[in-house]
């Protein structure tokens, strides 16, 4: 990385660090484009520079917590050889394992994401999901003989309806602890 590329990425850093501490301060739909810029020592332009919007500044923010969440994640705890061999009633699409590391950065950020939830076409199910697919529920929906013209919309049902309980928890200050979400996540997506 060039310093001039080094500089466009410390600036946008700055610009996502000025909205994560504006966002304790008030909601999203009251920042603007000006207090994101006093507060990140820039200029307008630089900020049109890097972005068009505010949703645009919301969206790569989005894309940093989301970052969080792979680098927490621990592929490495995936199990590939139980998925196969394991008896199917310790097969879970859903296990705290793979769930408390997403609950926990959308904890650590829970103003930024809540920011989001006004805003579905910003705040949805993460690509982090599609390798977790790969990884987890494909051997599991593979070991219950479920067809594969029906996976995706079986996967597609379950997520929705984790990323629903997740939403509500983010609107309730994520009060419940992460452990009780987490359970209630596998309670509700059996297969089979």
């Amino acid at each position: 990385m060039n310093k001039s590329e080094s500089k466009y990425f410390n600036t946008a850093r700055l610009m996502d660090e000025a909205l994560l501490q504006l966002l304790e301060k008030k909601d999203f739909d009251y920042i603007t484009v000006k207090e994101i810029c006093v507060k990140a020592g820039v200029n307008r332009s630089t900020f049109y520079l890097h972005y068009e919007s505010m949703n645009d500044l919301l969206e790569e923010s989005l894309a940093y917590g989301y970052s969080r969440f792979t680098e927490k994640y621990d592929q490495s705890a995936i199990d590939r050889e139980k998925l196969k061999t394991c008896p199917l009633e310790e097969l879970y699409l859903i296990s705290p394992k793979y769930i408390i590391p997403y609950l926990s950065v959308l904890k650590e950020y829970k103003k930024l994401f809540m920011a989001a939830i006004s805003k579905p076409n910003l705040f949805r199910i993460p690509n982090s999901f599609q390798e977790a697919y790969k990884e987890i529920f494909e051997p599991i929906l593979e070991r219950y003989h479920v067809p594969q013209k029906e996976r995706k919309y079986m996967l597609m049902f379950y997520v929705s309806g984790m990323h629903a309980v997740i939403v509500e928890w983010l609107k309730g200050g994520c009060e419940e602890d992460m452990e009780y979400i987490a359970d209630l996540l596998v309670k509700y997506t059996p297969v089979g």
